[in-house]
């Protein structure tokens, strides 16, 4: 299906759509979240609750300001990201067991390739490293402009920069692609 079918039939409610979509996006929009969420149990409810958003709120997809995918990411991360802001996650994240530990380090390599799979890492490594450990935290970690500013003693007009100037980089690739 091409993007404007995509589009169309999640906007008419079609059942084969969602479908299509599950099928097709499921694995990539699923390792945005474990990046910024281990538990692969507490990832699974945080997607499930993405997919619904995203299904009830394509009315309001603007295809001017991106691609689909990139608007589906977007709302999987930042749902992930609300996740572990609730009171409900941090009181029950307060001390990781080893098992936790060990099945993060794990599920790290199936993120990877998930993500692979669609051709980011490929994107990614056009950027400088500085632009790259940015887009990187932002957007497959889950922190915002002034955690990575405090946490990493980086200006955080210069975070700013670097994730413009990747944004607009990465932009430059995609449209030749």
């Amino acid at each position: 299906m091409e993007e404007q079918e995509i589009i169309a039939g999640l906007k008419a409610r079609n059942r084969k759509t969602v479908e299509y979509l599950y099928a097709k996006y499921s694995r990539a929009l699923f390792a945005v979240i474990t990046r910024i969420i281990s538990d692969k149990d507490l990832a699974e409810e945080v997607f499930h609750d993405a997919f619904i958003k995203i299904t009830e709120k394509i009315t309001q997809y603007d295809e001017t300001k991106g691609r689909l995918y990139t608007w589906m990411a977007n709302i999987c991360r930042n749902t992930a990201i609300d996740k572990t802001r609730s009171k409900e996650f941090s009181e029950k994240h307060k001390t990781n067991t080893l098992d936790d530990f060990v099945y993060a380090l794990e599920s790290q390599t199936g993120t990877a390739e998930a993500v692979d799979g669609i051709g980011v890492r490929e994107l990614m490594d056009t950027l400088n490293d500085e632009c790259k450990f940015i887009v990187d935290c932002v957007y497959f970690k889950g922190y915002t402009h002034a955690e990575i500013s405090e946490e990493f003693n980086i200006p955080l007009g210069t975070v700013k920069t670097r994730i413009r100037t990747a944004i607009n980089a990465l932009k430059k690739k995609v449209d030749r692609i």
